[in-house]
């Protein structure tokens, strides 16, 4: 049996030792067991100023249509 020659093995064992490099941290910053991120906002504070009203009357008007009986002629 013929020793494999070591300009070989490198190319083959390089995948392996690259296979972690790449890899970031994904957990979320947490402090005194709370998380300590962006606060994320409701659709109607980012889009109606914090107004529920106009976000409900959107919503309403958005789905009118989508009702089947809503749609029959009678």
């Amino acid at each position: 049996m013929k020793p494999v020659p070591s300009r070989m093995i490198l190319p083959a064992l390089l995948p392996l030792l690259l296979t972690g490099c790449l890899e970031v941290a994904q957990h979320p910053a947490w402090r005194a067991g709370k998380y300590d991120g962006k606060p994320d906002d409701l659709p109607q504070q980012a889009y109606f100023s914090s107004d529920r009203l106009a976000w409900n009357a959107v919503l309403a008007d958005r789905t009118h249509l989508q009702n089947e009986y809503e749609r029959m002629a009678p």
